[in-house]
């Protein structure tokens, strides 16, 4: 490790704001000893937060019908392979009442943008989730919706909302994507749901095609701007149908070392270890929180389904990736000096 990048590290600490340019050449001048400072220190400002608490959210995909066509997304809708599924009202509160006696206190809903899940549909099941577990949180993933969409939404009771920004580069934005959907219109999405009040998530593919150290850097920046409550960054995984297939896979070492970046930018934030990152190594869960990370979020998805939803390829969707496994889950944060609770782990307000 150089001085500048002591140096750098030093003044993230302090301040926890760098230049773009400066991100770049954290990113750039990177090594064993500058990530071993940097976990460390997020480490430290993590436990000022939030002690050693590891905080566990119920994952419920509730469908893989998607009317987008991302270039990186195995449930793409041009994915003729995918064997699709769409969860009723009825199978999402048998895995609430499922997750609820297993210890879970928030609830995760995920899916591609699929058209059954009108305002409607949606307000209902948030209601009635809210009705029968009103000691626990609700999060949406679901894309990008109207404003007014969030906002009926937001009034049925939903608490959180997590919306990959994907990149905070329009260039990079558009070589992701198909022609129809547009940065901007993320952005919007993103500003009106922290507008409404929700705690808002935003985050990135780590070594997605085409991305540059000046892009990452740029996405360090824009989440040190925009403050969301949660971050979620995991390594990019190619899924053989589609247009990425053959392109290398992300690392955990650097999603790990981004990981505490992101700590130290902002020490209250909620970070996941992802689901990727276990996917593409046995211990990359262990491996996120050691760097700063503070949530997990298992499947609590119908068995029957968890394959189905295939973001990227060999996604994990059991063993400590299920639901069902807390015990276990318990005992693997345990042995690196970590504890999982069952609380809503709010963002702090103050």
């Amino acid at each position: 490790m150089t001085e500048t990048i002591r140096a750098l590290i030093d003044r993230l600490c302090e301040n926890h704001a760098l230049s773009v340019e400066e991100y770049a050449q954290l990113i750039d001048g990177r090594d064993g000893e500058a990530a071993r400072l940097l976990a460390a220190r997020a480490d430290a400002v993590r436990r000022e937060v939030y002690g050693n608490r590891v905080f566990i959210r119920g994952l419920i995909e509730i469908s893989n019908i998607c009317k987008n066509d991302c270039l990186y997304c195995g449930i793409r809708r041009s994915n003729r392979s995918c064997v699709r599924y769409r969860l009723e009202k009825d199978d999402i509160l048998t895995c609430c009442e499922e997750g609820y006696a297993l210890g879970f206190r928030t609830f995760v809903m995920q899916g591609g943008e699929d058209a059954f899940f009108t305002d409607e549909v949606m307000t209902d099941i948030v209601r009635a989730i809210k009705a029968r577990y009103p000691d626990c949180a609700v999060t949406l993933s679901l894309g990008e919706r109207g404003d007014e969409s969030y906002a009926r939404l937001r009034e049925a009771g939903a608490d959180r909302y997590l919306l990959r920004h994907e990149t905070a580069s329009p260039a990079h934005y558009a070589r992701l994507h198909p022609a129809e959907m547009s940065f901007a219109n993320r952005m919007r999405c993103l500003r009106e749901l922290k507008a409404l009040g929700y705690q808002v998530g935003c985050g990135f593919m780590v070594g997605s095609p085409h991305q540059t150290t000046r892009e990452l850097a740029a996405d360090l920046k824009f989440i040190e701007e925009f403050a969301p409550q949660m971050v979620g960054i995991g390594p990019f995984i190619p899924h053989a149908a589609t247009p990425f297939a053959g392109h290398p896979a992300g690392t955990v070492e650097l999603t790990c070392y981004l990981l505490s970046v992101i700590r130290l930018i902002h020490p209250n934030a909620l970070l996941p270890a992802t689901t990727a990152l276990g996917s593409i190594d046995p211990k990359g869960r262990e491996k996120g929180i050691l760097a700063g990370a503070n949530v997990v979020m298992p499947n609590l998805s119908p068995a029957a389904v968890r394959k189905k939803y295939e973001l990227y390829n060999n996604k994990l969707s059991d063993g400590d990736e299920s639901a069902q496994c807390v015990a276990h889950l318990r005992q693997s944060m345990a042995a690196i000096g970590y504890e999982i609770v069952t609380a809503r782990g709010d963002y702090p307000s103050n």
